[in-house]
């Protein structure tokens, strides 16, 4: 495949994705919001002017709390970043560039995710007073927004880059400077990554403080409904959802792309050699067949985006979720041919693989080698994604346990929440496993690269349906707040339990794409140590199986930090919701309006002064036991830390998530104790669901999701690095 040719299509698929993504845009903000709309005055039952405008006033209040917030983290985390930029020019100024650009285009695409969401959030509320279906449409259309946007903009600078270093650091037959290249751009990667780290876990405290704040005082001691107006952390908790369920989970999923595409590059460039008239060579434009993979998900998300905006209609509750897990099969099944005809259109007839010590090669590979990878990387993700939701979702067994646990109270729900979350590892982790194996055999390290990619192949929809969840959530708490009735509020619901499936099955994408990502930078890592160093990293070499343990330990060390982060962060905010809804009794009355603005200002102090530590300890890690110990001792860190992180992070996701589903279980209605009896909001059950889900919180938006991108940065940082490491080594002897 020619270099151009394939440049062309890859700009031309991320216009597409972009063009579509201003099209929702502006289909979002078509909705103007007054009183006088067709219909409203009898499902709103008077007050209809002073109703519509509180809910337009607790938008605004929403949107300026975050980006209040982003300012001041974007503020934060880029004076670290310039830190680290400036570090970085010691090891390559191409590098400093391409690590700058990543983190700058982490930033842009969750700001632009926050910005969609603060926008479609009391929009879909207002539409939920005329149909479901409007709310719906409302809801997906901005998802759908934060997803082509994100990896529209991702993947044409990444080309962008790789267009200007192949311009003007290669020379036409220069192997060596090739492979260096994309040795640069992998720094694209370790930039998003890392920004996404402060993004994912500031984000989560954030939201988690007001959230466990809310939830404790309002709803366990005052009997408060969710996301009342007389609470006064539930304006926090609403922002807390789009600064990190949003632009932190935007930044997270940026950096499982770039890494995942950066991944392949540089291992097939060091590896992928097409045979050519006997003679072995390798020319850029075979390696741009990952890119293409991406480009042409692009084009097939755009279609089945359209069937879900056009086509179908959701004008039943039972029908939301249905919709949702379509797009994901719909996705899936029509990109399995089309990354087929990829892989024999751009990929040589007849090449090889080149291993790591540069006398063994796999023979005899043809495309079907390398879409078998890509295929298994893309099934295995639907399959992560309709187990999570089996696990994490009311419609089932697990979570109806789960709710029935609450009948003897938050002790034995918590622990029935456990043992789920301890068993949903089985199906992904042996998923992951076979999968990895597999690719493995096939390509080596460039399979697993490719399987990763596969699994993000359709991250537009993945990330459309994830963004879809806080939007919807947002929907309900502003109208709660609004006091638009429960007709509205019914409908709100549905979407929000629908949006927690999805959000879950999204960071079961996550996570299942973090370790495939994590293995094939390790497996980059191991190609740049062993051809500088010629020696294999073995387990039975002491300081690799101890770093082994060292690294098996970091994701527990990390998962303390963050939510013990959290438990301050929360009780700072139970104290000032207490003294609020004490010191001013008119609150609880519904005679004075709460101090909003106080809780935004504690959740986002203790989120910016909290992020630091566990950012600090996944960067600095890997680079102090590489400098001190050399290459072999980080060859052992990487895989303990991928082990025991990713199954730390299922467990953790699904528990929270099966926990929040199990409160909106009963909540609904559904729930039935033994004598028959329905048990609904402001029962002991659903008290202790509470408690369940307020344990939970941390675990599914904060330590959980963040503990995937511990496993992708450090393996990033380490494969950035690896050159400095192997010159280094000063403390131990080999």
């Amino acid at each position: 495949m020619e270099f151009v040719t394939a440049l062309v299509l890859i700009f031309i698929a991320c216009g597409c994705g972009i063009a579509w993504a201003i099209f929702n845009w502006i289909a979002v903000h078509k909705i103007e919001i007054h009183h006088k709309h067709e219909g409203l005055t009898e499902k709103l039952q008077g007050a209809e002017q002073e109703k519509i405008e509180t809910l337009l006033e607790i938008g605004e209040h929403i949107s300026e709390g975050a980006q209040a917030f982003l300012k001041e983290e974007y503020t934060d985390c880029s004076v670290f970043i310039a830190i680290m930029a400036v570090a970085l020019i010691f090891v390559s100024p191409w590098s400093t560039l391409a690590f700058v650009l990543g983190a700058a285009t982490s930033m842009l695409c969750g700001y632009l995710g926050m910005a969609i969401a603060t926008a479609a959030n009391f929009r879909t509320a207002f539409c939920a007073i005329r149909s479901l279906s409007d709310a719906f449409q409302m809801a997906y259309r901005g998802g759908c927004v934060m997803g082509f946007l994100l990896v529209s903009i991702s993947l044409s600078i990444l080309s962008l880059i790789i267009i200007i270093y192949n311009s003007v650091l290669v020379e036409e037959g220069d192997l060596d400077t090739l492979i260096s290249m994309f040795d640069y751009v992998a720094a694209y990667g370790l930039g998003g990554s890392t920004f996404a780290l402060f993004g994912r876990v500031g984000g989560g405290i954030y939201t988690k403080a007001a959230d466990v704040g809310a939830d404790l005082v309002g709803k366990v001691e005052k009997n408060l409904p969710e996301d009342s107006p007389k609470n006064p952390a539930t304006i926090a908790d609403n922002v807390g959802d789009n600064v990190g369920d949003i632009a932190g989970m935007g930044a997270d999923l940026f950096g499982s792309f770039a890494e995942s595409t950066c991944a392949a590059l540089v291992v097939s460039s060091t590896q992928l050699r097409a045979i050519d008239e006997g003679v072995l060579n390798i020319s850029i434009g075979q390696l741009m067949y990952p890119l293409m993979v991406s480009a042409f998900g692009i084009g097939i998300c755009i279609l089945v985006s359209g069937y879900a905006v056009f086509i179908q209609k959701v004008t039943d509750i039972h029908k939301i979720e249905s919709t949702l897990k379509q797009q994901l099969l719909l996705s899936t099944v029509a990109l399995s041919p089309i990354i087929i005809g990829i892989s024999y259109w751009a990929l040589p007839a007849d090449y090889v693989m080149i291993q790591a010590d540069g006398t063994t090669q796999l023979e005899n590979l043809k495309p079907w080698h390398a879409f078998v990878c890509s295929l298994m990387g893309l099934w295995s993700g639907l399959l992560i994604g309709y187990f999570t939701e089996y696990m994490t979702s009311h419609s089932y067994t697990p979570v109806r346990e789960v709710a029935k646990a609450c009948g003897t109270g938050a002790a034995t729900n918590i622990i029935y929440g456990l043992a789920l979350g301890y068993l949903s590892t089985i199906v992904p982790i042996i998923s992951i496993a076979v999968t990895a194996l597999l690719s493995m055999k096939l390509l080596s390290f460039y399979g697993v690269a490719l399987a990763a990619l596969g699994m993000l192949s359709n991250l537009t929809i993945g990330l459309a349906i994830d963004a879809y969840g806080p939007i919807s959530d947002n929907a309900g708490g502003i109208a709660e707040m609004s006091e638009l009735g429960e007709d509205v509020r019914t409908s709100t619901d549905a979407l929000d339990a629908a949006g927690n499936t999805t959000a879950a099955i999204g960071k079961g994408f996550a996570i299942g794409s973090a370790a495939l990502v994590s293995l094939s930078l390790y497996g980059g890592y191991l190609t740049r140590i062993q051809t500088y160093k010629n020696k294999d990293a073995k387990i039975d070499d002491p300081i690799i199986f101890a770093m082994l343990l060292i690294g098996a330990m970091l994701p527990y060390a990390f998962s303390a930090f963050t939510m013990k982060s959290v438990g301050k962060a929360a009780l700072q905010m139970v104290e000032e919701v207490r003294r609020q809804l004490h010191e001013h009794p008119g609150i609880y009355a519904g005679t004075e309006e709460p101090d909003f603005r106080a809780c935004i200002a504690i959740s986002t102090k203790a989120s910016l002064k909290e992020m630091i530590p566990p950012g600090l300890l996944v960067i600095v890690t890997p680079t102090a036991v590489g400098l001190f110990f050399g290459p072999q001792a980080v060859a052992g860190l990487l895989p303990g830390a991928l082990i025991s992180g990713v199954q730390m992070a299922i467990s953790a996701s699904n528990t929270g998530g099966a926990w929040d589903n199990a409160k909106k279980y009963i909540e609904a209605g559904f729930y039935k104790n033994d004598a028959g009896e329905v048990k609904k909001k402001g029962s002991d059950e659903h008290k202790a669901a509470v408690i369940g889900d307020t344990v939970g919180d941390p675990l599914k938006d904060t330590s959980g999701p963040s503990l995937n991108i511990l496993i992708k940065l450090m393996a990033i940082l380490s494969l950035v690095l690896a050159e400095t490491f192997c010159k280094t080594g000063w403390l131990y002897s080999e």
